[in-house]
């Protein structure tokens, strides 16, 4: 019983956030145009400055672990060529694009970030696995989505370098390095800096899981429902089966066991929708899986941490 009450303590409160925003939108407190802003200053502020306070304020040679990098962005990689071999038995094969994105990627940055915070106080190793897996899984959306799209026409080289343009100028990836830079060369932070960094940084979580509940649209959920299904249960239960195992054995604990675990079972971003119309994608299954994991990660994901925390690994 104390360890079922530790993990809906640790997963309720961030779900129920969610709820918050779908109820704030269905009361007509948010409107689509509003979600849209907001969504878009988590990204680009909100979320980038709790990054940076987080990693600025610790010490880089004891933060930095190569090890859970690479293993990060090893599991993602293969989870990538998982669903891109699986796609092959769709009967639609316009579909292929689609499945593969949205069996792999993941709400890394803000369900990372807002786990291991309610459970630890602090993003603790989520940074590290931002950097191992946001850029690959925006180079291989590009790569993927392009190969596999419906007129399957000819690769669009201009299209993976505006890609690795936007990786690069991607506000996360800067607030983190940033923040490693700081660390790094031990800047001292001012009092007033430090205060208003905080005071940006604490609104990305709270904000970040109200726009992702106001964006629920449960309608959508029934489209593609069998592909949609399929691409659900990969994202929530085979790959965590997979590599949570592996990653105990490699000796991952605590934080960096969280990070691993939202890594490779939250829920599907909301990005894939954008990026799957935006190349010529009906979109229709990417919506539908979004909408699927959303709702069933607060059940699947409750049952991965009352797992871990029984086994004394969290």
């Amino acid at each position: 019983m104390e360890n079922l009450v530790f993990s809906l303590n640790a997963t309720m409160p961030i779900f129920l956030t969610m709820l918050i925003g779908l109820a704030l939108k269905k009361l007509g407190l948010f409107s689509e145009s509003f979600v849209n802003v907001l969504n878009k200053f988590v990204f680009t502020a909100a979320l980038p400055a709790l990054l940076f306070q987080d990693i600025s304020s610790a010490d880089f040679y004891d933060v930095w672990d190569g090890k859970f990098v690479l293993f990060c962005f090893c599991a993602t990689l293969i989870c990538i060529f998982a669903a891109m071999g699986l796609s092959f038995l769709l009967k639609n094969k316009a579909l292929q694009g689609e499945f593969i994105q949205a069996s792999y990627r993941s709400s890394a940055a803000i369900l990372g970030i807002a786990f291991i915070q309610n459970i630890y106080g602090n993003s603790g190793m989520a940074p590290l696995m931002i950097i191992a897996t946001v850029p690959l899984y925006n180079v291989m959306a590009v790569v993927t989505l392009s190969f596999f799209r419906p007129d399957r026409g000819k690769f669009s080289k201009g299209l993976l370098l505006s890609t690795l343009r936007g990786i690069v100028t991607n506000p996360i990836i800067l607030g983190i390095l940033a923040g490693m830079l700081w660390s790094v060369l031990r800047i001292p932070k001012p009092v007033i800096l430090d205060k208003t960094v905080e005071n940006l940084g604490c609104l990305a979580t709270p904000l970040g899981l109200m726009a992702m509940g106001a964006s629920f649209e449960y309608k959508k959920a029934f489209s593609n429902i069998k592909p949609a299904l399929c691409c659900s249960v990969l994202k929530l239960f085979v790959f965590c089966a997979v590599f949570l195992p592996l990653a105990v054995f490699l000796g991952f604990r605590q934080e960096a066991l969280i990070a691993i675990l939202v890594m490779l079972g939250s829920s599907t971003t909301v990005s894939c929708f954008i990026m799957a119309k935006n190349m010529g994608y009906e979109g229709t299954l990417t919506s539908s899986a979004i909408m699927i994991t959303t709702f069933f990660s607060a059940f699947t994901l409750t049952g991965w941490l009352y797992l871990l925390k029984t086994l004394a690994l969290i």
